[in-house]
C-alpha cells in the first residue's frame, strides 16, 4: 500500500477577499502534495473558508450587507484559488454551509465533554475579535493584541471551558519524542516556551448574543456559541467524514504516515496547543508536523485585510502568469521568514530568472536541436554520447541526475527554496555550458558534428531533469518543458514572455 500524506492549510476568515499572505500557505502546501504525489503517495489535500467568525459578522455590519452575502461572494474568491494560484486541493470545506461540518464540530465537542473537560463557568476578560481569543493583560503589548496592534475589548459572560491545562503534559511529551513535529526549530521553541510557563484553561464558546447569533450552537446549550477555533481546528475532521465514517477517518487520518498542517506563524499556538489538546481529548492521533511560514510584507508591514496593504494574488497572475506567482512565492519568500514583496522584486525574478534563465534554455535548445537536425522528423533516441567528447556536458549531466535527490531532500526540510534554488542552479549551468561551448558555431561551420550532438544531448538531459523536478512546484511550465523535449521539432510556446 502507498504511503499516505494528509496535509492542509489552515482555513481563513472571510471578512475579505484572499490576499498574497493566504496563496503563500496555499502554495506551500500544494507543493507539499504535488511532491508527494510524485513519488506514488496518496495524498488528502484540504483546505476552507472560517466562515463562523465574529470576524465575518463585523465586517459584514461595516459594510451594510447581509452577513450570509458576505461570506458566499468572499468564500466563492476563496474556492477559485484552485485557478489563481494552481492549487490541486482534493477537498474543500466551507464551515457555515458543509452539511458534513456541523456534525463534526458537535462530535469533537461531546467527545471533549465525555472526558471530562468542559465546564461552565463566569469569566471576565479582554478580548481581540480579529485573533478570536482572549488575551491576559501581560500578554498584550502596551495594552495592544501583539498580533493586530488594535485594543482588545473588556468582555464579561458566562462561556464553556476547555481545560486545556490536562494536557500540558502530554503535549510537551509529544514534542520532546518527536511525534510531534513543528519546523522550523524557533516555532517549536516558541511553544516549549509557553508550555513551560503553563497552560491556562481555554473559554471554547461565546454568548448567542455577542455573536451576534452566528456560528454553531454549542450541543445541548442553544444560548452558547462554539469559540469559532474550536469551530475552525474540527474541519480537518470535517473532510473525513468525523464521527460516522470510520474506514475513513481511520484511512486518511488515523492511518496516514504524515499527517501535516501548513499554518502561519500567527496561529501556531492555536494548533500546537488546543488543536492537540483536543484531538487527545477525543482519543485520536495527534498532527505529525506543523510546518510554520512566516508573514509576507510590504514595505516591512505584515499585509493585512484591516491594514489596507493587502495585494491580491489575481492581479500578479494577470501580468506573470500562474508559474511566476508560485515561483515567487517558494523561492523568494519561503516558509522560513517573513518577506517583503514589491513589483519591482516580482519583475526582476520573472525576467532574470525565469525568462532569461529557464525560458532562454528551452527556447535556444530547441532552437539548436532543430537547426543541427537540418529538418528532420522526429528519430527514435540515439546512442549516449561518448566519454570524453563533451566533458563538461558530462558533468552536467551528472549534476542533473542527482537534482530529484536534492529536492527530495529540501522538501523534507520544508525548503522549497532550497529545491528551487538547487534546479536554477542547473539551469545556470547548462546555459553556461552552452555558452562555453558555442555548439551554433560548430554547426554553422560543419565541424565536430559528434561534440555538437554531445552538448544538445547533456543539456536536453540537463533540461529533462529540471522539468521533473519542478512538476511539485511549476507544474504547468514541467508540463510545457517535457511536451517541448518530447516533440522539439514542433513549435512550442514561449516559457515566460517578456512582452
Amino acid at each position: 500500500m502507498p504511503r499516505t500524506l494528509f496535509v492542509s492549510t489552515a482555513i481563513p476568515y472571510v471578512n475579505a477577499p484572499p490576499h498574497l499572505g493566504f496563496a503563500l500557505e496555499m502554495v506551500l502546501a500544494d507543493a507539499l502534495a504535488r511532491h508527494a504525489r510524485t513519488r506514488g503517495e496518496r495524498v488528502h489535500f484540504v483546505t476552507g473558508t472560517d466562515e463562523n467568525s465574529l470576524s465575518n459578522v463585523r465586517a459584514a455590519e461595516a459594510a451594510g450587507v447581509d452577513v450570509r452575502a458576505l461570506v458566499e461572494a468572499n468564500a466563492a474568491r476563496y474556492r477559485a484559488l484552485d485557478r489563481v494560484v494552481g492549487a490541486s486541493f482534493d477537498d474543500f470545506v466551507r464551515t457555515s454551509v458543509d452539511p458534513r461540518h456541523a456534525p463534526a464540530v458537535h462530535a469533537l465537542w461531546r467527545a471533549c465533554e465525555r472526558a471530562g473537560d468542559l465546564e461552565r463557568r463566569t469569566y471576565s476578560g479582554l478580548y481581540c475579535v480579529g485573533c478570536e481569543q482572549f488575551y491576559g493583560a501581560d500578554e498584550l503589548e502596551a495594552g495592544l493584541c501583539p498580533e493586530h496592534r488594535t485594543a482588545p475589548e473588556p468582555v464579561d459572560e458566562d462561556n464553556w471551558f476547555f481545560r486545556l491545562s490536562r494536557y500540558e503534559r502530554p503535549i510537551r511529551e509529544a514534542l520532546a519524542s518527536g511525534r510531534l513535529r513543528i519546523e522550523p526549530r524557533e516555532r517549536a521553541r516558541e511553544i516549549e516556551r509557553v508550555l513551560a510557563d503553563g497552560l491556562r484553561d481555554a473559554s471554547v464558546s461565546r454568548s448567542r448574543a455577542r455573536a451576534r447569533g452566528w456560528g454553531i450552537a454549542v450541543p445541548g446549550d442553544p444560548d452558547q456559541i462554539v469559540w469559532v477555533w474550536v469551530d475552525a481546528l474540527a474541519n480537518y475532521l470535517s473532510t473525513l467524514g468525523y464521527p460516522a465514517d470510520e474506514a475513513r477517518c481511520r484511512s486518511l487520518w488515523t492511518d496516514a504516515e504524515r499527517r501535516v498542517h501548513v499554518v502561519g506563524k500567527g496561529i501556531v499556538r492555536f494548533h500546537a496547543l488546543v488543536w492537540p489538546a483536543l484531538l487527545l481529548a477525543a482519543g485520536l492521533p495527534l498532527p505529525t508536523t506543523l510546518w510554520v511560514h512566516g508573514y509576507v510584507t510590504v514595505g516591512g508591514q505584515k499585509i493585512g485585510k484591516s491594514r489596507g496593504n493587502a495585494i491580491d494574488p489575481a492581479s500578479i497572475v494577470e501580468r506573470f502568469g500562474v508559474d511566476a506567482l508560485r515561483y515567487f512565492l517558494l523561492r523568494h519568500v519561503g516558509p522560513r521568514q517573513d518577506a517583503d514583496v514589491s513589483d519591482a522584486r516580482i519583475e526582476a525574478a520573472y525576467r532574470s530568472e525565469l525568462a532569461d534563465g529557464l525560458g532562454n534554455l528551452l527556447a535556444r535548445t530547441l532552437a539548436l536541436v532543430r537547426s543541427t537536425s537540418a529538418g528532420a522528423a522526429e528519430r527514435d533516441p540515439s546512442p549516449p554520447p561518448a566519454a570524453g567528447v563533451d566533458p563538461g556536458g558530462e558533468a552536467l549531466a551528472a549534476r542533473a541526475r542527482a537534482l530529484a535527490g536534492e529536492v527530495d531532500e529540501a522538501v523534507e526540510r520544508f525548503a522549497p527554496e532550497d529545491a528551487l534554488r538547487a534546479i536554477w542552479s542547473v539551469v545556470g549551468s547548462a546555459n553556461k555550458h552552452l555558452a562555453d561551448t558555442a555548439p551554433w558555431s560548430l554547426a554553422r561551420r560543419g565541424e565536430a558534428p559528434e561534440r555538437v550532438r554531445a552538448i544538445l544531448d547533456h543539456t536536453v538531459l540537463a533540461l529533462d531533469a529540471i522539468g521533473h523536478a519542478l512538476a511539485p512546484f511549476l507544474p504547468a511550465t514541467a508540463d510545457a518543458i517535457a511536451a517541448a523535449l518530447a516533440s522539439p521539432w514542433r513549435a512550442a510556446p514561449l516559457l515566460f514572455p517578456k512582452e
